[in-house]
C-alpha cells in the first residue's frame, strides 16, 4: 500500500506541470518542422548517446558486430568528398536514370546525413521514412513534401492508417500523427500510446502492475523496452506493437485503447504481422515463430496461442504476410527465409539468398523482396503452385538493409512493374524499378536461370563523383 501512495504522490506532482498541455504533453518537444528551419545536424547538443541495439540491428556486411549509433566504416566520407554540395545537405536526392517500359534498376537515391534509416511506409504518393535522428520524413514524387519530429526516441517502426500515421519509438511509446485540414503539409500528433490519463488511472491499482526485467514493477499497457515492429489487422480496426520488453501489445485503433498485452516470447521480440483470418504472428530472437488467434471472449476478443511455426537457434529477424493473405514468410538470423501456405500453415520450403540475417521482408502479388545485413536485397517470384524463383538481386547499399516498402506502379495491375523503396544503415533511401518475368511452363524440368545482379553501387558512386566539382574529381 505504502508503493502505491508513494506513486500516487509522484504522479500528482507532475501533474500540474502537465496540465497546461494535453494528455500527451510529454512529448512536449514533438513538433511540424519545415526542412529550412529544421536545427542543423551538426550540431552536438543534437547527438545525445543512445542505448545500444539488439544483435540484428548491429550487423553489419562483413559479419562483425559494433555500436550501431557509433561511427562506422561506411560513415566516414573521404576528405575530397567533405565539401560536396550532395554531402552537405542533410537531404538530397537524384535521379540514376529516366526508366523505359522494361526497366528493371535503380531509378532514385535520397542521400541521408542526419541518420541510419529504420522504417519506411509507403502509401499512395507518399512516402514516410524515419530514422536514427527522430525525424519522419515525407516525400512526394521523390522531393521532400514535409516531416515531423518526436525528441522521446529514434523511429523503429511506422503504420498508415488512413489519415493517421502511428510510429513506434526506441522509448516503447507509439505515437500518432495526422495533417492538418487546412494544409495537408503540416502534421500534428493527436495522440500518444498509452495516454497519459490511461497511465494515471492504471496506476492506482496493484493488480494493474507486471514483474518486468531485473525484479521491476510495470503497467501491463506500457511497453518499458524499444517498439521494434507495428502491424494493422485487415480492417485496421487492431493495432499490433512487438517490442524487445517480449511482450505484443493489441491496440483499439477508434480510441487508442490497449485492449492486451501478450508476454509471447522469452527474447526480444524482432517482428509482428497480422495475417487474413483473425491470425497473428510473432518472430523472435529466442528462435521461434508463434502464431496467435483471435477469438471471443465475453463481450470482448481476446487472443490465444495456437502454435510454433519455428523453433530454432536462429532468431527470426522479419515478417511479412502477403497481401492475399496466402503465404507467410519469415526471414531469419542465418539468411534464410522460410515460408508456410497461410490456410494451412504448411511448410512450403526455404529461400537461400543471402549470407547474413535477413532484417525486413516486403511483399506484392506474387513477388517477395528480401532486404539483409549483407546489403543486397533479393527480388523473389512466386507461382501458381508455390514454386519460387530468385530474379534479382540489388546491390546499391553500403550498408545493412534495415527496411522495406513496396507499391505497384501508377495504372499498373498486378502483373505489372513494382516500386520498391529500401532503407538502410548508410543513411540513404534508394528506389528501384522491378518488373515480374512471366515463368515458362514448358521449362518446369529445367533448373531455373541465375538472377540478374542489378548493380546499383557502382552507378552511385559515379553520381556522387559527378556531382563534385572538377578539381576534387580528381582526387578520387
Amino acid at each position: 500500500m505504502k508503493n502505491v501512495m508513494r506513486r500516487i504522490m509522484q504522479l500528482i506532482r507532475i501533474i500540474p506541470r502537465k496540465s497546461s498541455k494535453n494528455i500527451d504533453s510529454d512529448d512536449e518537444d514533438d513538433h511540424f518542422y519545415d526542412a529550412q528551419q529544421e536545427p542543423s545536424v551538426n550540431n552536438p547538443r543534437n547527438h545525445q548517446p543512445l542505448p545500444p541495439l539488439s544483435d540484428t540491428d548491429s550487423l553489419f556486411g562483413d559479419g562483425s558486430r559494433c555500436n550501431s549509433y557509433q561511427q562506422s566504416s561506411y560513415d566516414r566520407i573521404p576528405m575530397s568528398a567533405q565539401t560536396s554540395p550532395l554531402l552537405n545537405s542533410p537531404w538530397s536526392s537524384y535521379v540514376e536514370v529516366a526508366p523505359t517500359e522494361n526497366y528493371v534498376g535503380l531509378m532514385t537515391s535520397l542521400i541521408r546525413e542526419e541518420g541510419h534509416i529504420y522504417s519506411l511506409a509507403a502509401t499512395a504518393d507518399l512516402l514516410y521514412t524515419g530514422s536514427s535522428s527522430k525525424n519522419i520524413r515525407i516525400w512526394k514524387h521523390q522531393m521532400e513534401y514535409s516531416g515531423f519530429k518526436s525528441h522521446s526516441g529514434l523511429v523503429k517502426a511506422i503504420v498508415v492508417a488512413g489519415d493517421r500515421i502511428f510510429t513506434g519509438h526506441q522509448d516503447g511509446k507509439i505515437r500518432v500523427w495526422r495533417a492538418s485540414r487546412k494544409d495537408p503539409k503540416v502534421y500534428k500528433k493527436i495522440a500518444t500510446l498509452p495516454d497519459f490519463q490511461s497511465v494515471l488511472k492504471k496506476s492506482l491499482k496493484l493488480k494493474n502492475y507486471t514483474e518486468v526485467r531485473h525484479k521491476h514493477s510495470a503497467i501491463w499497457i506500457k511497453h518499458f523496452d524499444a517498439i521494434s515492429s507495428m502491424s494493422l489487422n485487415d480492417d485496421h480496426t487492431l493495432l499490433y506493437s512487438g517490442s524487445w520488453d517480449k511482450t505484443m501489445k493489441v491496440w483499439r485503433v477508434s480510441d487508442f485503447k490497449c485492449l492486451e498485452s501478450i508476454s509471447a516470447h522469452d527474447d526480444v521480440i524482432n517482428a509482428v504481422v497480422a495475417g487474413a483470418h483473425g491470425y497473428v504472428f510473432s518472430g523472435s530472437a529466442d528462435g521461434t515463430l508463434k502464431v496467435w488467434r483471435k477469438e471471443p471472449h465475453g463481450k470482448r476478443t481476446k487472443h490465444y496461442f495456437s502454435q510454433s511455426l519455428l523453433k530454432q537457434e536462429f532468431a527470426v529477424t522479419s515478417l511479412v504476410v502477403t497481401p492475399a493473405g496466402k503465404v507467410v514468410y519469415a526471414g531469419c538470423s542465418d539468411g534464410v527465409v522460410h515460408y508456410w501456405e497461410h490456410e494451412k500453415l504448411i511448410h512450403g520450403g526455404v529461400l537461400r539468398g543471402h549470407k547474413l540475417a535477413v532484417l525486413c521482408l516486403a511483399a506484392s502479388g506474387y513477388m517477395v523482396f528480401s532486404g539483409s545485413a549483407d546489403r543486397n536485397i533479393c527480388v523473389w517470384q512466386s507461382d501458381e503452385r508455390g514454386r519460387h524463383r530468385c530474379l534479382y538481386v540489388l546491390n546499391g547499399h553500403t550498408g545493412p538493409v534495415k527496411c522495406l516498402a513496396v507499391e505497384k506502379e501508377a495504372r499498373e495491375g498486378e502483373c505489372g512493374p513494382r516500386i520498391l523503396y529500401s532503407g538502410s544503415l548508410d543513411k540513404s533511401v534508394k528506389i528501384w524499378r522491378v518488373c515480374p518475368q512471366v515463368l515458362n511452363a514448358d521449362n518446369q524440368h529445367l533448373p531455373p536461370p541465375s538472377p540478374q545482379r542489378i548493380d546499383g553501387l557502382r552507378r552511385s558512386r559515379v553520381e556522387i563523383h559527378n556531382k563534385l566539382p572538377p578539381h576534387q574529381q580528381k582526387k578520387q
